[in-house]
């Protein structure tokens, strides 16, 4: 505050990048003008320890990530004029021995500031250590009318406003830090968009951002007609590599191990799913003594690579490539080593005539065995009812005998 009576008034000035300059006057109310929260120890506005203002004591507390959710740390970003809430995670911005807030949040989600949100009935004394609420919201930013969520004008939401970002030449290494603010792996391309007048917009200092600084605290508001069109990479998917063969069927690279027979032929596919039109597929195979390489252009996203009778040279480490060119950048993304080794087929085929061979055999055995034990049966009995006649007494009135006793 500059050019008051006293130091509680005046001129509200702020510094950034090493200059003081003043703020802007909106209509507002009171309660913006003192902030009840804060993200301390992080990279920057967006992240750090939470830490809220008590309106009584007007002391900091940190909370008890026990007492925080999800719903909790989206009225927190929004409040801080952030994007939306990444990681959420105790102890994650160092331990603290502050004053913990007493009572749990519980907010819907909706809220503007997080001490309009309801709080628990029940207060809490302690909170183990390791235990305060870190929090890391993403910066505001934004691209939007291009014909996907990777490309458009790129616009920054600062002090509640979303606004442009000025166009510059610059090279793709700086534009790929705007793109990973934005979650993609890189730029592609950045190019102006002129507009038939000047508005009100931002402009980036890179310095500040190589420098590990946020988003926001390296914005300069500028005014220009050259807006910047942004094109954005989004994270490639890694290629899928299977393995077929008329004895082991499909095996993924996931088990990265296959195995096939020797003498048959095999093939190699490798897959991707759609992200790019075209691109093509390197097959890359590396065994003990040599390395080679085959290239086939993507058909429906995938290739398939068809050998010869498989053989000892066959064996060993196999994956796929994939490249595709977009917007003049070439990207390429790799799959899993799948290991294949060839196998002999004699064991297999003795062990295909041996194994119904031994059955046949085991099968007639018990074929005798039961016959012969059946005809030794039988002929006791006969024996036995023999004996009997001879001795002047009937079989069956044996048999009745026995059963009346």
């Amino acid at each position: 505050l500059v050019g008051g009576a006293s130091r509680c008034e005046g001129t509200l000035e702020v510094k950034n990048q090493g200059e003081w300059r003043p703020v802007a006057y909106k209509e507002i109310t009171l309660k913006t003008l003192v902030d009840s929260i804060r993200l301390v120890d992080g990279s920057g506005l967006c992240s750090g320890r939470l830490e809220v203002r008590s309106n009584q004591s007007n002391q900091w507390s940190s909370v008890c990530e026990e007492d925080f959710d999800q719903q909790d740390s989206e009225v927190v970003c929004r409040e801080l004029g952030c994007g939306a809430p990444s990681v959420l995670q105790g102890a994650l911005y160092g331990e603290v021995e502050a004053p913990m807030w007493t009572k749990g949040f519980q907010c819907g989600g909706h809220e503007s500031a997080l001490l309009d949100c309801r709080s628990s009935g029940s207060e809490r004394n302690t909170c183990s250590p390791g235990k305060a609420v870190g929090l890391t919201c993403s910066e505001p930013v934004r691209l939007v009318g291009g014909a996907s969520r990777c490309e458009g004008t790129l616009e920054v939401k600062h002090q509640g406003e979303w606004r442009p970002v000025a166009y510059k030449e610059r090279n793709l290494k700086e534009s790929d830090v705007l793109c990973r603010e934005l979650d993609f792996e890189s730029a592609v391309s950045s190019r102006p968009r002129v507009e038939s007048s000047q508005r009100s917009g931002w402009r980036f200092t890179f310095e500040c951002l190589h420098s590990g600084s946020s988003l926001r605290e390296c914005l300069t508001s500028f005014y220009s007609s050259s807006i910047l069109d942004l094109i954005c990479s989004d994270l490639q998917l890694q290629p899928i590599i299977s393995v077929s063969s008329s004895m082991y069927g499909v095996s993924e690279a996931q088990q990265q191990r296959a195995q096939v027979l020797r003498g048959s032929t095999f093939t190699i596919c490798c897959s991707i799913q759609p992200k790019y039109p075209g691109g093509f597929f390197q097959l890359t195979f590396t065994s003990s003594n040599s390395a080679q390489n085959y290239t086939k252009t993507a058909v429906n996203h995938s290739a398939h690579f068809l050998f010869p009778p498989a053989e000892p040279a066959h064996q060993g480490s196999y994956s796929c490539v994939y490249h595709v060119s977009v917007y003049l950048h070439n990207f390429s993304s790799e799959s899993r080593v799948l290991s294949v080794s060839v196998e002999d087929p004699t064991p297999l085929i003795i062990k295909a005539v041996l194994l119904p061979l031994m059955l046949l055999v085991v099968n007639v055995g018990l074929y005798f065995y039961c016959k012969t034990t059946r005809g030794r049966k039988l002929g006791r009995r006969e024996d036995f009812e023999l004996d009997h006649h001879h001795l002047g007494v009937p079989a069956a009135e044996e048999e009745g005998a026995q059963g009346a006793e």
